[in-house]
């Protein structure tokens, strides 16, 4: 049985945009856009990998927000166990990023104008088909 990677990533949101980033080109599924996260370090929640990872990456912070998505992928032989939480900027939008060469706001029907690795592609649908963040 393949070896699973558990993923998060953050879907955020401002206004009628979703933050996206591309993959710098030197990087596994480089040029694809995905949803900024990372890998949970041993005894962090999501929420906490969530809010290191796009601190790291992007230098800025964010409120964790509900599940929206969590599947599970093969991807070259090993099992990518992503989570998609639902995300909100503390402050600042980002403007750059460490692992990307590209960052975007994108309207719900621009996201199929991009390429996505498969994991993120069910939250892409998802969001392409009206899911929004819960109230409250």
């Amino acid at each position: 049985m393949p070896a699973t990677i558990h993923v998060v990533a953050a879907v955020i949101t401002r206004g009628d945009g979703i933050l996206a980033c591309r993959r710098n080109a030197d990087r596994e599924a480089g040029g694809l856009w995905e949803f900024p996260g990372g890998k949970a370090e041993a005894g962090e929640s999501s929420a906490e990998a969530l809010v290191r990872e796009i601190c790291e990456e992007l230098g800025v912070g964010i409120h964790v927000g509900g599940l929206l998505h969590r599947g599970t992928t093969e991807v070259n032989g090993r099992l990518v166990d992503l989570e998609c939480r639902w995300a909100t900027l503390v402050d600042a939008a980002p403007v750059s990023s460490t692992d990307h060469d590209g960052i975007r706001w994108f309207r719900r029907d621009e996201l199929r104008d991009v390429d996505w690795p498969e994991p993120d592609q069910p939250t892409v649908e998802l969001l392409i088909e009206g899911a929004q963040p819960p109230v409250g």
